[in-house]
């Protein structure tokens, strides 16, 4: 076998298609029976297909990757989250909500109309500054990391007329490199506005209030280019189109037979699988997280006492979150806001930055929230093929749970009663929503980690802090995708550069990187289009 991938995530699958089609022989082992990773969906309950992981795919419509490996023709077909969010109007307040349209006019006369023209005129300027910004970070997401990567996204931005062409770089490294929370006071008057961009922000793992977050929130701006999507059928249908990409250059894929060790065989890796199997290859990508990558180059016999000194530099954090999956008579009411307004995108329910603050502050503590911080999304609005006729079915994410609880209590003692927690926090804001609710799956960072191999619950990997991004990711000595002293051996996924969400640059990267070694750099680089 050419190409031995480990781990069948989005971006092992966009890698190994590429491969693939540059007429490598590539085989994908995956431990689980479901392919796809966090990026998957099966049926949780009669007639629903539920997602595992992702729901809306924020990032991968902006590489180029979908039209460069053809996926329409393998049955992936999007559509746009418009509205992309909707943030409603505090619990007995009659002001109206706040929605964010693809179309920036609509957007701005929503937010004049909850939060007045300062700040619809503040967020005009802010989509006009932090547009061009968030598309050079999207290149950059595009190509394996570096020094001159980084400092190019700071200073040679492309941009026309904005502020930026005069401000000079160390004002626009500053602005990069400032919180979130920064940016958002910076810019705004009003805490509904500057809560709901918080929010959207965090969604990356880290608080607003860490240096290195106003790109985060940043990114929304992006979303007037380009929304984010809903694959139909489920987040699980881009891997799905993936698969079957990937079988029609004849690739192959071994699914639920783990991997269980990497070990260096003369100038390749032999690979041996939980139903004892010993594969060798010249070369291994690596798709699993960082962590258990590094559990299998210690099976194999490499070095234990390098191996423990990267695992203590490697920080997964307390955890970010957990889920409830939903299945309903009917979608959310917002008071003041049609379901066309609230249920076809992202529901950032929250209208005051306390709450996230509180949230984050008793993860790091070990507790539970004092309120959860829900995101709410009701893709069956959207694509009715999830869900039986008259039904919906609705994913509730919350953040910040914590992995490890602080009393030692397991939580299989907390699942069900955050589970009414989540729910009513819809419910405090959609009155009758949780009458609504036939069944529900709950998913605790435990949950995450054990069905996913999600290490410590975080979907995202390892922190998504400034310290653990670009080509500090996931250590600086691994941020090429390789790992020193394993020749041979490449590394992909949210462990590696751009890091978690669904982009799949990473994968595209690592099989760049593969084919240049194979061939001596005489195989041009697969790039945007």
């Amino acid at each position: 076998m050419s190409v031995l991938i480990v781990g069948s995530g989005h971006n092992a699958l966009v890698a190994a298609c590429y491969l693939a089609r540059a007429g490598q022989r590539v085989e994908v082992l995956e431990r689980d029976e479901v392919l796809g990773g966090a990026v998957s969906t099966v049926e949780r309950f009669p007639g629903h297909l539920v997602d595992r992981g992702s729901s809306a795919h924020l990032m991968i419509r902006h590489t180029g990757i979908i039209e460069d490996l053809e996926l329409h023709r393998y049955g992936l077909r999007y559509i746009d989250c418009d509205p992309w969010a909707f943030a409603p109007a505090p619990a007995g307040s009659e002001q109206p909500p706040i929605v964010f349209y693809r179309d920036l006019d609509r957007t701005c006369a929503s937010i004049e109309a909850a939060c007045g023209a300062r700040d619809a005129d503040a967020y005009r300027r802010f989509v006009r500054i932090w547009g061009p910004r968030s598309r050079q970070l999207m290149r950059s997401f595009s190509s394996r990391p570096g020094p001159g990567g980084l400092m190019r996204a700071f200073w040679r931005l492309d941009i026309r007329g904005a502020d930026d062409a005069v401000r000079g770089g160390a004002a626009m490294s500053r602005d990069f490199l400032q919180a979130g929370d920064a940016l958002l006071d910076s810019m705004f008057d009003n805490e509904r506005l500057k809560a709901a961009l918080a929010w959207f922000g965090a969604q990356s793992g880290p608080p607003m209030s860490e240096p290195g977050t106003a790109p985060m929130v940043g990114f929304a701006a992006l979303m007037h280019t380009l929304p984010p999507g809903r694959a139909v059928g489920g987040s699980g249908a881009l891997s799905a189109a993936l698969v079957a990409r990937l079988k029609s250059d004849g690739g192959t894929v071994s699914a639920g037979d783990a991997v269980t060790e990497l070990r260096r065989d003369g100038d390749g890796w032999q690979v041996r699988t939980a139903s004892g199997r010993n594969l060798h290859a010249r070369t291994v990508i690596a798709g699993a997280h960082i962590l258990t990558t590094l559990d299998l180059l210690e099976n194999g016999g490499f070095d234990a006492g390098t191996l423990d000194g990267w695992r203590r530099r490697i920080r997964v954090g307390p955890g970010i979150g957990m889920v409830v999956r939903a299945a309903t008579d009917a979608l959310p009411a917002y008071p003041g806001a049609s379901a066309a307004e609230s249920a076809h995108g992202l529901q950032l329910l929250v209208t005051d930055r306390r709450q996230l603050r509180q949230a984050h502050g008793a993860a790091l503590a070990g507790d539970l929230p004092p309120r959860p911080v829900v995101l709410a999304m009701s893709f069956s609005a959207l694509d009715p093929s999830i869900a039986p006729a008259g039904q919906h079915q609705l994913s509730l994410w919350a953040q910040w749970h914590p992995y490890r609880l602080a009393d030692g209590s397991d939580w299989s003692a907390h699942a069900d009663r955050e589970g009414d927690r989540i729910i009513g926090e819809v419910d405090a804001l959609a009155p009758g929503f949780a009458a609504s609710v036939r069944e529900r799956f709950v998913q605790t960072p435990v949950d995450l980690e054990r069905e996913m191999g999600l290490r410590g619950g975080n979907v995202m990997h390892v922190e998504m802090s400034l310290d653990q991004m670009f080509f500090w990711r996931p250590l600086p000595e691994m941020s090429g995708q390789r790992v020193p002293g394993a020749p041979g051996l490449y590394l992909t996924g949210a462990s590696t550069h751009p890091g978690g969400g669904v982009s799949g640059a990473s994968g595209r990267s690592a099989a760049n990187l593969v084919l240049r070694d194979l061939r001596r750099g005489r195989t041009p680089r697969f790039g945007r289009r």
